[in-house]
């Protein structure tokens, strides 16, 4: 059996390594290669390309790296003919995977998208060039079934994969005691992104942020960097003379333990969500891709955690709002308000629930095995 996979970003190369692993598991065999990170390949896929060989964000960058972008197509649309898959699973990073599942639609290869696009957000013209190529939709949020239906594309919910993954987190006591913390103390998070230009344009305000809640509220200040970023790149970011502590694979711990969280707009939104920790929603982006965000967004929020609530239930800052005064004042509201944070608790409780239930990929694997 062969199976081509695509996940361009992080949380595709997490949630993709349970489908590896699954498919591993029933039948040992099979040929699982593509773009993935290093939870996939660890899970028994063989990488072509790395994930941070894609990871680039917004507009300017993708226009910036197109050649490297074509490349990659290149080498890939070979692998198509040379080794021929019995089906291609693709991981969001529509901009990438749209283009190439146009390219393996005409070779008659059988086409999987997990993780879809959000058409919901922008550019819902999409949807009438995925149903030419698209053969089956394993959505995530309950809402997008309808969505794919009503234009006639088969969808179906198979739940979030986070569910699966998410797992116990240490004790509040254990967790300071690994990493030399006060558990009298709040705990504020950091969780600024997987990809550099994220760290580079959002890291710095978050820091800002930190040392004036530092020396005001007198919390302590913990980063959980994504694990496909040196450490020392990470550090960089950081006066010597700050006291913070980075963590780096126990990310879910630190997102457990925090009492309030500033969050980069993503998927962390829903792990901090899954955990009922307060946060601020944080985003910024080059100039050129803002403004065109700002033409083709269509919804209020860019915070998947307020999204799937249906409403603003944490704040969202984005841009020139990216600022660290401002992350630190939001961020105060829920370290002063006993209430607020119980009442923001509640509501992050209800977003998990719409997530449906654990097994998102044993039920992805169920339908890759139904295709090929």
């Amino acid at each position: 059996m062969q199976i081509m996979m695509i996940a361009g970003e992080a949380s595709g190369d997490l949630h993709g390594a349970g489908v590896v692993r699954e498919l591993k598991s029933r039948h040992p065999s099979a040929d699982v290669y593509g773009i993935g990170g290093d939870k996939m390949q660890a899970a028994g896929m063989q990488l072509i390309y790395h994930v941070r060989e894609l990871a680039f964000m917004g507009f300017s960058e993708v226009l910036k790296h197109l050649p490297v972008i074509r490349s990659v197509e290149k080498t890939l649309e070979v692998l198509l003919t040379v080794r021929r898959p019995d089906a291609l699973v693709l991981i969001d990073y529509p901009g990438f995977n749209l283009r190439f599942a146009s390219k393996a639609k005409k070779l008659g290869i059988r086409i999987l998208y997990y993780i879809s696009p959000q058409i919901w957000a922008w550019n819902a013209g999409r949807v009438k060039r995925m149903k030419d190529v698209i053969d089956r939709m394993l959505v995530v949020f309950p809402f997008e079934v309808e969505l794919y239906r009503r234009y006639g594309i088969d969808a179906e919910f198979v739940g979030h994969p986070l569910l699966e993954i998410l797992g116990e987190p240490q004790s509040k006591t254990d967790f300071c005691k690994r990493y030399g913390l006060d558990p009298s103390k709040r705990i504020l998070g950091l969780f600024p992104g997987s990809r550099r230009q994220e760290l580079e344009r959002i890291f710095p305000a978050m820091l800002g942020a930190a040392d004036l809640l530092i020396r005001s509220k007198g919390v302590q200040v913990v980063v959980g960097a994504a694990s496909i970023l040196a450490r020392d790149f990470v550090a960089s970011f950081i006066r010597e003379d700050l006291p913070v502590t980075i963590i780096q694979n126990a990310t879910y711990d630190a997102m457990a333990n925090s009492d309030v969280a500033l969050v980069t707009s993503g998927t962390a939104t829903l792990e901090t969500a899954c955990y009922g920790t307060p946060m601020v929603v944080v985003y910024r982006m080059s100039l050129l891709s803002y403004l065109i965000g700002r033409l083709v967004v269509r919804i209020k929020n860019i915070g998947l955690v307020n999204i799937v609530a249906g409403k603003t239930i944490v704040p969202e800052l984005i841009q020139y709002g990216v600022e660290a005064t401002r992350l630190a004042r939001e961020a105060a509201k829920f370290i002063d308000d006993g209430q607020l944070r119980s009442e923001t608790r509640a509501e992050l409780r209800r977003v998990r629930e719409k997530l449906g239930t654990a097994g998102a990929s044993r039920r992805v694997t169920d339908a890759i095995l139904a295709t090929v």
